[in-house]
């Protein structure tokens, strides 16, 4: 019986958890640090009936401390996963990278994976990721006259440290940007993701499963296919005040800001209207019939509006929580801003899924398409011996 054991870091709200549990994997271990996503753990996995150890803070958290929770040595766990705080590499905001504080959570991550020698590891972040440097130069010291880029300057530098360290402790990798409507996510949602191993497995990316002009593969899925038998007679969202219906009653579905009559615009934009960047998420109404955009931690703000493709109000928690791919009877802790987010933060379940097949398709020696379709499953389970 092949070993499937998951030891999960930054776990949150579970979204991975949920999606490598369907692919096979068995999450025993979870380290979160937010009291509030702890308690969305526990209350879950208390009514399925299941138990796992968990702790907080991953600073405090040794090697030692997972395997004896897991009941393992060193080198017998079969996969770590996580996503240290996105935050120091998003493309908002000052993007320190790896000085702040919460982008160094990383080195804890490679810290438990050199302690644990699992079989593989996985790591996701966002697409910044890819271009953060490791020192960030503001914007209004770049350009004409100024200096040269020092090399922890350059797009880049910081991924480059964090692939350097995988590459010390003697893993070998692959990574990509994918996109979460690829693998049947009703979002478009992109994350970067890294898939290790520890013995030089053919270890690949999850093969997409949906195409957006369904070529060869089934269409992306929608919101409407997302929504649909959800039981939501009570939709739990904040009301938008007057100032921002009377916007948005001029919004067509699928449309934002721009749809609006461009008379209209410095009014209904303020500020932001005369400030760079695309404001995509201004006034922004959802389509029927397109996968939702990605799912943010406040749908109802006036920059990240997520509004019904049919109705004037946001999305619901639970309209959230189903483009995200959790089962509707998760039950997420804490206030209604607090499930927002967590739900927002979480990685989609289906692309969690996808993840796990790739990997179990490797310890398996089999194709991914097998592994999704059930294929020998249960006899290559059964029939090969741990590693």
């Amino acid at each position: 019986m092949h070993n499937l054991s998951h030891i999960s870091l930054f776990s949150g709200a579970m979204g991975l958890d949920l999606g490598l549990e369907q692919a096979g994997f068995i999450t025993q271990v979870l380290v979160e640090l937010d009291p509030i996503a702890r308690r969305t753990i526990q209350h879950n996995l208390k009514r399925l009936g299941r138990t796992a150890a968990i702790f907080e803070d991953v600073t405090q958290v040794t090697a030692e401390m997972l395997l004896e929770a897991v009941g393992l040595r060193v080198g017998e766990v079969a996969l770590i996963s996580g996503g240290p705080p996105c935050q120091p590499f998003s493309t908002a905001g000052r993007r320190a990278a790896i000085q702040d504080p919460r982008g160094s959570l990383f080195r804890d991550f490679v810290r438990l994976i050199e302690g644990v020698r699992p079989r593989f590891f996985v790591m996701e972040n966002v697409r910044g990721l890819l271009s953060a440097a490791i020192r960030h130069r503001p914007i209004k010291e770049r350009g004409k006259g100024a200096p040269p880029y020092a090399p922890d300057e350059l797009p880049g530098s910081a991924f480059q440290v964090i692939l350097a360290e995988f590459d010390r402790l003697g893993y070998s990798y692959v990574y990509g940007l994918l996109n979460a409507a690829d693998y049947g996510v009703p979002q478009v949602r992109e994350r970067v993701i890294i898939i290790g191993s520890r013995d030089h497995e053919p270890i690949a990316l999850p093969q997409p499963t949906h195409h957006k002009d369904g070529l060869r593969l089934p269409r992306w899925r929608t919101v409407r296919e997302a929504w649909d038998g959800l039981e939501d007679p009570s939709p739990e969202y904040p009301p938008y005040p007057e100032s921002r219906l009377r916007f948005l009653r001029l919004v067509p579905e699928g449309g934002n800001w721009r749809d609006l009559p461009p008379e209209l615009w410095p009014e209904a934009m303020g500020g932001a209207f005369t400030s760079g960047g695309g404001k995509v998420g201004f006034y922004r109404r959802l389509a029927w019939d397109k996968p939702a955009p990605t799912v943010t931690t406040s749908p109802a703000q006036k920059a990240t509006d997520m509004c019904h493709p049919s109705e004037l109000r946001p999305i619901s928690v639970r309209e959230a929580a189903r483009l995200q791919g959790f089962p509707d009877d998760w039950l997420f802790c804490g206030s209604m801003a607090d499930r927002y987010r967590q739900i927002g933060n979480a990685v989609p379940v289906g692309l969690g899924k996808a993840i796990g097949e790739s990997i179990l398709a490797t310890m398996l020696g089999v194709s991914q398409t097998a592994v999704r379709q059930g294929r020998l499953f249960e006899f290559e389970l059964a029939g090969k011996p741990s590693p």
